[in-house]
């Protein structure tokens, strides 16, 4: 690891639907088999709690990722990893966060709006192409993508158990995890 036993923030960003919950969960499993805690903060479910009362505005949804990366920085200790997954859908804030937390790793879930229109598991895509659902991102709410993710995962093309060893490969080049036999 970079220092041992430091810790650090592995923020999973991309559109709905593309599988930050998924492999947040998937992450959390195979990091505490390491011998790390993970902390997950899923963006989503964090709107009903620090975030209760945002909208999805520019303005609200940067208030709820700045919210995110603090409570992520305050999380992040010896031996601690924090995944926050979020959209987090423009460059700006993605600098801003990285800067904020420190210690980061930026892992894009590149995934095509196409795809997670099929997916679509909570019906969210059909009311924002029906118009009942103003400013979703990748609908009618830009998403800029990342310009420099650390590690970058195509979900459409591989396995959440591919995508998963792909994001541990690129921890432990990175030097932000040991190898699975502790190398």
């Amino acid at each position: 690891m970079k220092e041992p036993n430091q810790g650090f923030c592995l923020w999973l960003m991309g559109l709905s639907a593309s599988g930050k919950t998924t492999l947040a969960g998937l992450l959390k499993e195979a990091l505490g088999q390491r011998g790390l805690r993970v902390e997950v903060l899923d963006g989503e479910v964090m709107r009903s709690t620090i975030s209760r009362g945002l909208g999805f505005s520019r303005g609200d949804r940067e208030t709820h990722l700045r919210r995110l990366a603090s409570v992520a920085k305050q999380l992040i200790g010896p031996q601690i990893v924090v995944v926050v997954a979020a959209i987090c859908p423009f460059q700006h804030i993605r600098e801003e966060v990285r800067a904020e937390i420190g210690e980061f790793v930026e892992v894009y879930l590149d995934c095509p709006v196409e795809v997670c229109i099929e997916r679509d598991p909570k019906g969210l895509y059909a009311k924002a192409l029906a118009g009942e659902i103003d400013n979703f991102t990748g609908i009618n709410h830009p998403f800029e993508p990342p310009v420099r993710p650390d590690i970058v995962v195509r979900t459409a093309e591989e396995t959440p158990a591919a995508s998963l060893s792909r994001i541990l490969q690129g921890l432990e080049a990175l030097k932000r995890i040991p190898g699975p036999l502790g190398l």
